[in-house]
């Protein structure tokens, strides 16, 4: 039973750490901008997937949140919303969300421009949440390989330091814990000898006693 109710705990931290990962990662897409817009967002009731109202304004749950319209290349819509992340999690650092929706004005005015969109985040239509545009960067066209260095380096430095935590532990258990167990077991081991020594002695003893007692006063005749 504890080891099925670990291995469900396992996975549970495991789904948990790679939703987050897959939300806060960075990731691009290659569309083409058809325009912006600015729409009045209620965002307190979903607050964890919105980011910040543009640096030195109020942070109300109410406000202006700006948008980027684009399609993918099967003509498909994209929209992105378009906020400033500033010093708050997830750590981009984002403060020229006005700048973005200008670059993306822009762009929308040129035909047949495609770029590729650094957001993170996701789309759930239920619940209108969108992903946050970062960064956009006109490129040759939508076929274009776009390689994700910041995840692979990000992956890899990720999967040093679980090696080295996990051979960290394992030197820690080996050296620290180990010996104590053994320590444990061998005291419980000592015990146990004593506790059988014990009984070995009082039957030892309860034996001579009956043996007395019948050397002297006999056995009950029937």
């Amino acid at each position: 039973m504890m080891r099925i109710l670990k291995r469900v705990f396992t996975g549970v931290v495991l789904i948990i750490a790679v939703g987050i990962l897959h939300y806060t990662l960075p990731a691009r897409d290659i569309v083409k901008i058809v325009g912006t817009d600015v729409k009045r967002m209620d965002v307190g009731q979903y607050a964890w997937f919105w980011a910040s109202p543009d640096s030195g304004t109020n942070a109300n749950l109410t406000r202006d949140v700006r948008f980027v319209n684009a399609i993918w290349p099967d003509g498909s819509a994209r929209v992105y919303r378009n906020e400033d992340t500033e010093w708050n999690w997830p750590p981009y650092f984002k403060f020229d969300s006005g700048n973005l929706t200008a670059q993306a004005q822009g762009i929308a005015k040129e035909d047949d421009i495609w770029v590729a969109v650094t957001h993170y985040g996701w789309r759930i239509k239920l619940l209108s949440i969108f992903p946050n545009a970062v960064a956009m960067k006109q490129v040759s066209g939508p076929d274009q390989l776009l390689i994700p260095w910041f995840n692979i380096v990000f992956f890899g430095l990720l999967a040093g330091v679980l090696f080295v935590t996990w051979r960290m532990l394992r030197r820690f258990k080996r050296r620290r814990i180990d010996p104590i167990t053994q320590q444990i077991e061998g005291a419980s081991d000592t015990v146990s000898d004593y506790a059988n020594a014990a009984r070995d002695d009082l039957e030892k003893r309860q034996n001579a006693v009956m043996r007395s007692w019948r050397r002297w006063f006999g056995t009950a005749k029937k």
